[in-house]
């Protein structure tokens, strides 16, 4: 379907986003919330998404249909319209799943490179781990709100899937504007780690019919824990950022292979529901 209007809608959620990030991140300081527990600048893209809501009501409602959890019509399933609740699932389980693998890799990677694996205990952090995966998971929901569930869905219908999650990966890299503060090598090391992760988020989230909110959200906190308790990228160190990227290029390679291969059926299927 041709959508008209996406290159403002497009340009009103980045601009909002990327300066109520900016806001909010300016004022976190004085709210006394600490960074660890989460960043108020992860609720950027969460506001792009209310504005750009209040601009278009009819249009983006549209587009963030599923983002919540819904029952799926009985009848459209069992008519062979739709996936069943359990098979419709499957792809953001596969997504969870996927976010350990990316910490394994990259723990695993970075033990072997350093000699010396990075193991925090979580009762040893500042806070109550369980405060920090709540908020962790709260704050991931505010940006994947509009990464995933606004942004994604926006460009894929013009672009398709794949090039839309290379494009919003990118443009979810550049939104972290201090880690160009950092050595090149580790910049680039995060666009990468950015963009492969967005793939596998966008062509996971492609076949999620309801409740995407959650796993996009799922994903990126379970990463971000993972990260926090075995890494030390937060250092600005450049190595474990750029074994970071490569494990996320190891596991987004299976979901881009998956997809390639899938697509020839997809384009007959439609063919075959066109024709009825």
């Amino acid at each position: 379907m041709r959508v008209r209007g996406w290159k403002a809608e497009t340009g009103v959620f980045l601009g909002v986003a990327f300066v109520a990030a900016g806001i909010l991140g300016a004022v976190q300081p004085a709210t006394g919330v600490p960074p660890v527990v989460v960043q108020l600048t992860q609720f950027g893209p969460a506001a792009g998404v209310l504005v750009v809501a209040l601009l278009w009501p009819s249009r983006i409602r549209a587009r963030l249909a599923g983002a919540l959890p819904r029952r799926l019509s009985p009848p459209a399933y069992e008519a062979g319209r739709a996936p069943g609740p359990e098979r419709a699932a499957r792809p953001g389980v596969r997504l969870l799943l996927t976010a350990p693998l990316i910490i394994v890799l990259a723990a695993g990677g970075y033990a072997w490179w350093s000699g010396d694996p990075v193991v925090s205990d979580p009762r040893g952090l500042e806070h109550s781990f369980a405060l920090i995966a709540a908020a962790q998971l709260v704050g991931a929901c505010g940006e994947e709100a509009g990464w995933r569930c606004l942004l994604q869905p926006m460009l894929a219908d013009r672009f398709g899937p794949l090039a839309a999650s290379v494009l919003v990966g990118a443009v979810w890299g550049v939104w972290h504007v201090g880690v160009f503060a950092q050595a090149p090598a580790y910049a680039a090391g995060f666009l990468t780690a950015t963009v492969a992760m967005s793939v596998v988020l966008g062509l996971a989230l492609e076949r999620v019919r309801s409740g995407r909110l959650l796993f996009a959200g799922g994903f990126h906190a379970l990463v971000n824990l993972g990260m926090l308790l075995f890494m030390d990228e937060e250092s600005g160190a450049v190595a474990p950022m750029v074994l970071f990227a490569c494990a996320c290029l190891v596991a987004a390679a299976p979901w881009v292979l998956r997809a390639v291969g899938r697509a020839p059926a997809d384009t007959i299927a439609a063919a075959r529901r066109s024709a009825l």
